[in-house]
């Protein structure tokens, strides 16, 4: 073990700093008029689309001091405030810079957004109006026409609300208009137990600047009386079988298309089948992913139908082939894609287990993806930045990006299905504030120690889950999670916990979560604290040589390995250096890097190794051990110039 590079890692809070003002080629040129357009959910696209991001009004206020005694979820008459702070740019955060606004949300206070609506001419009198959230971080009450309407919790998951019966009609009824949208926010970022990722209120190291309010596109859609509610695409393992589900506010007939692909067949006698009673379908959660509610209360008509594909066309980061589909009742008609492949973990011809895809071994060549942004922090600047990203870790010859502990937009998961990027998912991270040396410190330093090592009951405060009701919240969280995303062809693996922040009973919400989605393998415990359940002997390894820790039934991957830093002066965020080896020059970087993969990580592959995840995209503030400057400048690493990495890994 590397013990001085081990110390020199220990991160250490920096709240004080002023970050330099790093701005991405797609922030530095940003139509501020025309934010994030493009139509945030991409596999369930209608054609009525009002994009309401843009400049909004806001304040921050403080909260009053019998706060804590109000309920989040509560409709009671709330003080809405009459000041103005001035203007902020949605979707960006108030802390980002794209938004303007440049200021900090505390725990203690309330940041507030207020707009005009657009009027909306009725395409049909019983139409009704639906208003989306991408994401909202952390509480968010929503308000229509100063009428308190719904509450939602949870800063990474969408939801949805209709909100026809609060707007103003015209006199004539065929239009609502004259209507004002209002969000109330709260965000205790990491002085609470809710599930927050990498953010912080004491920025530095490994922890990065904390962000609140709404950082995804808001929109609203004209649907008719009877709408489709959510759909769920399953491609089967035998790759010819195709299930989907579909739910609908209220009874009706539901179709399903394929357009341009005619060939696919119906297992079923007709494309057109009666509501099933809902008792008799089991969703993916409760809760549904888009409207957060309790589906046991919304009663909605489900529909199952199977098809069948012949010779299907395989999904994979070679030949990213999707499927379009069409689903239509009545006159709500949605357009989606899917894919057809597998992600399973098998024995190969020599009984070790590894990942398949598509009943074949294939090895994931991976990249830690944190998603965090100078500019825009959680935001992406732009569509094409997302498409950047990706484009550029295949450039760098990997396919696999691992998403690290945040949900990001939809659109980036529709990038890495169209352009052949798999995703192992990560649930955000919470829990009360960590134990440092006992979930980071003490398994580095004694990984055969904590490699494994039960987390139960007795261990709940250890690894800062101390509160039911946080454990409770993480679960829902989890299900939500994958119920959001189940649709995603690229997303090949759910990783639960990340080493022991927030982890709590690993092996029972590996059974839960296989319980919602049995397609996917599960990565239980990323690093360390493992539970020998899951699919995966997940290890992180920053100090020591790479080595494989074979088992019979999982597969073994180093989900965290590299961490090569190499400060770039004027696209840093700040002058400290943080990383696990630090390198002076992108040349002294390059060698080290190559000699990695070629000599450290790719021998392991025949010994049993079947992924391994290379930290990271990108610098994030003073972490500089990305592949890629903070602000997407600079890419560190040439693939050309090593004639090792010029062919994929899985040719």
């Amino acid at each position: 073990m590397d013990l001085i590079d081990a110390l020199r890692s220990i991160d250490k809070p920096h709240e004080d700093d002023v970050l330099n003002r790093l701005f991405t080629p797609w922030g530095e040129n940003l139509d501020k008029d025309h934010v994030l357009q493009e139509y945030p959910r991409p596999q369930f696209v209608r054609d009525s689309y009002i994009n309401l991001n843009g400049y909004w009004d806001y304040c921050i206020v403080p909260m009053p001091t019998d706060s804590e005694n109000e309920s989040q979820s509560s409709s009671q008459e709330v003080q809405i405030p009459s000041q103005i702070d001035g203007q902020i740019l949605v979707p960006f955060s108030p802390e980002s810079m794209l938004s303007g606004v440049e200021r900090r949300l505390e725990p203690n206070q309330y940041l507030w957004y207020k707009r005009a609506l657009p009027t909306i001419t009725r395409k049909e009198e019983n139409s009704r109006i639906l208003l989306h959230f991408g994401a909202v971080d952390q509480f968010a009450d929503i308000f229509v026409n100063d009428t308190f309407v719904v509450s939602h919790s949870g800063g990474y998951l969408p939801f949805t609300i209709d909100i026809t019966d609060q707007l103003n009609l015209s006199a004539d009824k065929r239009a609502f208009e004259n209507n004002t949208l209002m969000v109330r926010v709260t965000d205790t970022s990491d002085s609470s137990y809710h599930s927050r990722g990498k953010q912080t209120l004491r920025r530095g190291g490994m922890y990065y600047t904390c962000q609140s309010g709404i950082w995804q596109t808001v929109w609203m859609e004209e649907v008719p009386a009877t709408y489709i509610r959510e759909v769920r695409i399953r491609p089967e393992s035998d790759l010819k079988t195709l299930s989907i589900e579909v739910s609908t506010n209220l009874p009706g007939k539901v179709s399903v298309k394929f357009p341009g692909h005619e060939m696919i067949k119906s297992a079923e006698s007709s494309g057109s089948f009666e509501p099933m009673i809902a008792e008799d379908l089991s969703f993916a959660s409760d809760t549904c992913p888009y409207t957060q509610a309790d589906s046991r209360t919304l009663a909605p008509s489900h529909y199952r139908f199977t098809f069948t594909i012949d010779d299907a066309h395989l999904w994979s980061p070679e030949d990213p082939f999707l499927y379009p589909l069409h689903i239509s009742t009545g006159d709500d008609h949605v357009t989606s894609y899917f894919a057809m492949r597998s992600f399973t973990v098998e024995p190969d011809s020599e009984g070790t287990p590894r990942f398949c895809l598509n009943h074949k071994p294939y090895f994931l060549m991976g990249v830690l993806d944190q998603g965090y942004w100078p500019d825009g922090l959680y935001t992406a600047p732009a569509d094409d930045a997302l498409i950047f990203d990706i484009k550029e870790m295949k450039r760098l010859h990997f396919n696999m990006m691992r998403k690290h502990i945040k949900v990001e937009s939809a659109r980036w998961y529709y990038h890495c299905d169209r352009l052949g990027m798999i995703v192992w998912q990560d649930m955000v991270s919470g829990g009360s504030s960590y134990a440092k040396p006992v979930v980071s410190y003490l398994p580095t330093a004694f990984p055969k120690i904590f490699g494994r090592m039960s987390d139960g009951p007795s261990h709940y405060k250890t690894f800062s889950r101390g509160s039911a009701e946080g454990r409770s919240e993480w679960l829902q969280e989890m299900k939500g999670t994958i119920s959001h995303l189940f649709n995603v062809p690229s997303i090949a693996t759910w990783v639960l916990f990340n080493e022991g922040w927030g982890q709590f009973n690993a092996a029972s919400a590996t059974i839960m979560a296989k319980e919602i989605d049995d397609s996917r393998p599960i990565d239980q415990a990323s690093g360390w604290f493992d539970e020998g359940s899951g699919n995966f002997r997940s290890v992180h390894n920053y100090f020591r040589p790479l080595d494989v820790e074979k088992e019979k039934q999982r597969a073994f991957v180093i989900s965290e390995y590299g961490g090569l830093a190499c400060h770039i002066d004027g696209h840093s965020s700040v002058d400290r250096i943080y990383g696990y080896k630090k390198y002076d020059s992108l040349d002294t970087l390059g060698v080290a890097y190559y000699n990695l993969i070629n000599a450290s990580m790719k021998p392991l592959i025949p010994k049993g190794l079947c992924g391994a995840v290379y930290t990271q995209v990108s610098d994030v503030e003073e972490e500089v051990n990305g592949l890629m400057t903070y602000d997407r400048r600079i890419t560190k690493i040439n693939p050309d110039l090593d004639p090792h990495m010029t062919t994929h890994i899985n040719d």
